[in-house]
């Protein structure tokens, strides 16, 4: 039997494609792409070709199986700006050399001791909050997950530019989301929205490569240091005579390196932390079994990495989340060669759209699909999936680099946080998600401090 031609689809706008769609409702178009049309489905974005897939073992040729034919897309070589050519948008050998020397800083030794940051700097968030305060629960847990991951890749190096990071990386998500809707104004016409775009970046790029800079200049401080820039220069030392790949890094390459995990390691932790804080305030029996556990294992003191393995319900709190906000919430890719996907051609150059924000509601996998349900992460749960089913952090090869880094802040920031408070969702406040390159709340998750006695 022969392949089908080509996958249904919607029409769309003559000129835009389902471009209009997008702008409106990005989230409930794609949910209405796999009801009306199936597992793949053929779109067109003005006048570019997209496949989106929705089927477990599809997504796993794509990611896994067979993932050398399928490379990071033209949509992510938007933000080449800010990620130069670093681990999210480097392909090919390039990519796999700077994966393996990134790959020692995330292993679980490594990931132990920055436990202590992650609570440490908690602790003295909490040390702030006080009894019936509203505070924005996605402001603040960006505002830690920040501080956290400057700690860990800078030491202290970038305590003193940390507000400024927070306003810039503010910046340029919004023009990034103005120059998403406003799809065919290309990045280098000098438009307003273009410019802040281009100076938040440069920001951004004097604050790391500052602090690249003064680390370097000191080596005595980086020989003995613990954080990753250290562990990246005492495998870097002359790397810029090292183009041609040898053992280091360049400069180039470092600041791209740097520049990736700040932004990557602070965003999406901070998302999904919102996000479990208001669908824990959605839901009281969920909410009352957190507290329980984190009361019963941790017996008023502050948690540590042993506490892991007994914060059972807190990490299926957070798995939820997870699966119903993924942060990341679509991975892109673009055809390398001619291949086949569920029964139709996909030629090269076409680009493969796979959304953890459909996948994670398939009723197909997953009983009530669209509510919060903690408890179904059984360990016989997880093992019943088909691979691709939940992938929060990606899957194959590129799966996300600190994915159990992630898990070990989240769990251990939730438990530190329900120890000390509740978080009351503000009655009437409309929370409601803005899609981009991340999965944010538009105007926030504002909530009301209910100190736990």
């Amino acid at each position: 039997m022969g392949l089908s031609p080509s996958p249904p689809g919607p029409k769309g706008h003559f000129l835009l494609g389902v471009l209009p769609e997008i702008q409106k409702d990005e989230l409930d178009f794609l949910g209405r792409l796999v009801r009306d049309y199936g597992d793949v489905v053929k779109v067109r974005v003005v006048n570019h070709p997209a496949y989106v897939l929705s089927h477990p073992l599809d997504i796993e040729r794509v990611l896994h199986t067979e993932s050398g034919n399928f490379i990071k897309s033209v949509f992510l070589r938007e933000s080449k700006a800010l990620f130069g050519n670093g681990l999210l948008t480097s392909e090919g050998p390039f990519w796999l050399r700077q994966r393996l020397m990134l790959q020692p800083a995330f292993h679980h030794d490594h990931l132990l001791a920055h436990a202590e940051a992650m609570v440490d700097s908690t602790e003295r968030m909490l040390s702030t909050w006080q009894d019936g305060q509203t505070r924005d629960a996605h402001a603040d847990m960006t505002a830690l997950t920040l501080e956290i991951i400057a700690r860990v890749l800078f030491g202290d190096d970038m305590a003193a530019d940390a507000n400024e990071a927070t306003q810039a990386f503010g910046v340029f998500f919004n023009q990034f989301d103005d120059r998403f809707g406003l799809y065919l104004i290309p990045e280098w016409l000098p438009t307003p929205n273009n410019l802040r775009y281009r100076k938040s970046i440069g920001r951004l790029d004097a604050i790391v490569e500052r602090v690249i800079r003064k680390r370097r200049s000191n080596p005595a401080t980086w020989r003995s240091g613990h954080d990753i820039l250290s562990s990246l220069l005492a495998t870097s030392e002359d790397s810029e005579h090292d183009a041609d790949g040898g053992a280091g890094m360049t400069e180039t390459q470092l600041r791209d390196e740097m520049m990736t995990l700040f932004f990557t390691g602070h965003e999406t932790t901070g998302l999904a932390l919102a996000w479990t804080w208001y669908l824990v305030g959605q839901n009281p029996e969920a909410e009352q079994k957190l507290f329980e556990e984190v009361d019963r294992v941790l017996g008023g003191r502050a948690p540590q990495p042993a506490d892991l393995p007994q914060l059972r319900f807190t990490e299926m709190v957070v798995k939820e989340s997870l699966r119903l906000y993924p942060p990341a919430y679509g991975v892109v890719r673009e055809a390398v060669k001619d291949c086949e996907i569920g029964g139709y051609p996909i030629p090269a150059g076409a680009t493969l759209a796979m959304f953890q924000w459909t996948v994670h509601r398939d009723p197909r996998y997953f009983e009530r699909p669209n509510d919060f349900v903690p408890e179904r992460w059984t360990p016989e749960f997880t093992r019943s999936l088909p691979r691709c089913a939940y992938f929060p952090f990606g899957a194959g090869p590129r799966v996300c680099i600190g994915n159990a880094f992630a898990m070990t802040e989240t769990v251990l920031i939730t438990a530190a946080i329900a120890r000390k408070f509740q978080l009351q969702l503000v009655p009437g406040h409309p929370v409601t998600i803005n899609p981009s390159l991340t999965l944010r709340p538009r105007k926030g998750v504002r909530v009301v401090l209910k100190r736990r006695s």
